[in-house]
């Protein structure tokens, strides 16, 4: 069996070691030695801390409090013409507004005659409550939100007032709604849009079509070469001389017999570099057709843009590739808005259906 260690001591010895030990610690070679050993401590802590990697910073969530609609005014430099405008509107020239990232906006024109047409499009393919603008924005890329002007009309304002209360889905801009004065308020909103919102590209649509965003979102996610596009279905044609006429342009003098090839004015879109170069110009420098879409078409025809002609944009019926149907050519939107609207969107190949890619040629 092996034998327990054992333990020897003395109080003799145990006294001669201490003793021998209090020598040697109180030597200055030693102290010196404990000196340089402490301060190599301190230093490695205060490395090891420095070095520590810092607490990610905490993403913000979006204030799902916020309100959707937003009133658009716009502020004057000094010697601005009566027409003339800055290049931000005021409330967002302080920065009191960060511009919203979204693939694209997308404004829908509306007047203070088009209550049913708005209800109508609440009913069908546009969201009728905040959160599902803010779901399909999510699904899709988009945010939408109505376009309209002001009103001398107290009553029009009191309507409207309430109606922005109710759906929180409008962009409100700072002059007269007017259909005269198309050309003004495109203008104004695609400056107002590119202030609002971070956006690929700046949709303007009419209130009066049938809408597929699931497949414009597509459309736009499309991988483009050249940076300054202008999107929509393309079109050429007479340019109308005798006043009598709807489309009668008084400045026909300037632009021939036939006009340059634009877009159909229901819908088309801008690429976020055409929109800026837009906003660096003053007002008072566009020149102004009586046709909001000619304005923008020969604006284009001064850029350096890709004219993308995109015929889904401007279908008659549904189709397994329609983005935006309309009764072309015998309306410039749908006929009778308020009822051919719903009757679309009771039909299967309107509201689902497998999608097919949309033609599109460069022009």
């Amino acid at each position: 069996m092996p034998s327990s260690p054992k333990v020897f001591s003395s109080s003799a010895a145990a006294a001669s070691r201490r003793s021998s030990l209090r020598r040697l610690l109180s030597s200055p070679a030693v102290s010196a030695a404990c000196l340089l050993f402490g301060l190599a401590g301190f230093l490695a802590a205060a490395v090891s801390l420095s070095r520590a990697p810092a607490e990610a910073p905490r993403g913000r969530c979006p204030d799902s409090s916020h309100p959707l609609s937003v009133s658009v005014a716009w502020d004057r430099r000094p010697g601005d013409a009566a027409g003339g405008a800055t290049d931000l509107p005021a409330g967002l020239a302080t920065g009191s507004r960060g511009r919203h990232k979204v693939m694209a906006f997308v404004g829908i024109f509306t007047g203070f005659g088009s209550v049913g047409r708005r209800r109508a499009l609440r009913r069908t393919w546009l969201p009728s409550d905040r959160q599902g603008l803010l779901r399909l924005e999510e699904a899709t890329g988009l945010a939408f939100r109505f376009v309209i002007g002001k009103s001398n009309d107290k009553s029009k304002m009191a309507a409207l007032e309430r109606e922005v209360e109710e759906y929180d889905d409008f962009v409100l801009l700072d002059l007269e709604e007017e259909y005269s004065r198309l050309p003004y308020k495109t203008l104004a909103f695609f400056k107002a849009a590119y202030a609002l919102f971070d956006s690929d590209f700046y949709v303007k649509a009419d209130d009066d079509i049938y809408l597929r965003p699931d497949r414009l979102s597509l459309l736009l996610a499309k991988e483009r070469t050249h940076t300054q596009t202008y999107i929509g279905c393309m079109k050429k044609g007479p340019v109308f001389t005798d006043p009598k006429l709807k489309w009668y342009e008084p400045q026909s003098f300037l632009l021939g017999s036939e006009y340059f090839l634009h877009a159909y004015g229901p819908i088309y879109a801008l690429s976020a570099d055409v929109v800026a170069s837009l906003v660096a110009l003053r007002n008072n420098s566009f020149r102004m057709f009586n046709n909001e879409d000619v304005t923008i078409g020969s604006w284009m025809l001064a850029m350096n843009v890709n004219h993308e002609n995109t015929h889904a944009l401007c279908e008659p019926e549904c189709t397994a590739s329609s983005i935006a149907v309309w009764d072309i050519p015998k309306c410039s939107g749908l006929c009778h808005p308020e009822v051919k609207m719903l009757e679309l969107h009771q039909r299967k190949e309107c509201t689902g259906g497998p999608t097919e890619a949309a033609e599109t040629d460069d022009e």
